[in-house]
């Protein structure tokens, strides 16, 4: 089964036309925004329909629907949210929470393929969940740059904890990942959305040892392990194999 079909079967739901929106001002301000992601996302590689979910959080997504895409990259796999940006009604003003987030990590034809079992989808879903419920997640991005954030319970999530390492998972069963860095080497910004731009954020996995270390930290510790997974040549990507870099 090729990428785009694992994803179709992992959520059980079908890719959505953009003309099933329905009438009037917002299936145009959604249509126009389904669009302009779709555009930045087929630039960087062959990208799969919106795949929709029908998971109970979708519902606190701005338009209502939880969706995501999947990218092929050369050799690695990237996986987005779809919709954290659509606008809250035809009355918006700006679209959705202006952010959407994606995992990227070694894909079909790598030494180390991460996309076949869900892990990915499973992580990015929690993230996008907790930046729902937060109603996003811009602000603080902007004023105190990357966040750490820990998902607990890992174990509970056959995905995450049957794909792990155990040196991604502290003893207190939380997985690390930082929201907004490393920078991919790619531009962030959807600036041709209807309403507002959208900032596209990675969510990175941290190991055990990097998140103990962000967590005894501070501003500057954290810096400093966004640097080292720079310099090391891991930058924004998730590759389950490799080492700690503290």
């Amino acid at each position: 089964m090729g990428a785009f079909g694992w994803l179709r079967k992992l959520f059980g739901a079908k890719a959505q036309a953009v003309g099933e929106l329905g009438p009037g001002r917002m299936a145009s301000l959604a249509e126009r925004s389904a669009e302009a992601r779709g555009r930045f996302w087929a630039a960087l590689g062959p990208a799969s329909d919106r795949i929709l979910s029908s998971a109970p959080a979708g519902l606190r997504w701005p338009g209502g629907h939880e969706a995501y895409r999947l990218i092929h990259r050369g050799n690695a796999l990237l996986l987005a949210t779809d919709g954290l940006s659509d606008p809250f009604d035809a009355e918006a003003t700006v679209n959705g929470f202006e952010i959407e987030l994606f995992v990227e990590g070694p894909g079909e034809g790598a030494s180390t393929p991460v996309a076949g079992d869900g892990w990915m989808l499973e992580v990015l879903r929690r993230v996008a969940a907790i930046v729902a419920e937060e109603q996003g997640i811009l602000g603080p991005l902007e004023r105190h740059g990357p966040i750490a954030l820990e998902l607990t319970n890992v174990s509970a999530s056959a995905a995450i904890a049957a794909r792990l390492p155990a040196h991604f998972l502290t003893a207190d069963d939380v997985l690390g990942v930082m929201i907004g860095g490393p920078d991919p080497d790619f531009e962030t910004q959807i600036a041709d959305m209807p309403l507002s731009p959208v900032r596209v954020v990675p969510v990175v996995l941290l190991t055990a040892a990097e998140l103990g270390e962000i967590r005894a930290g501070d501003s500057d510790t954290r810096d400093g392990v966004l640097a080292a997974l720079q310099a090391t040549g891991v930058g924004h990507c998730s590759d389950l194999l490799r080492e700690s870099i503290v």
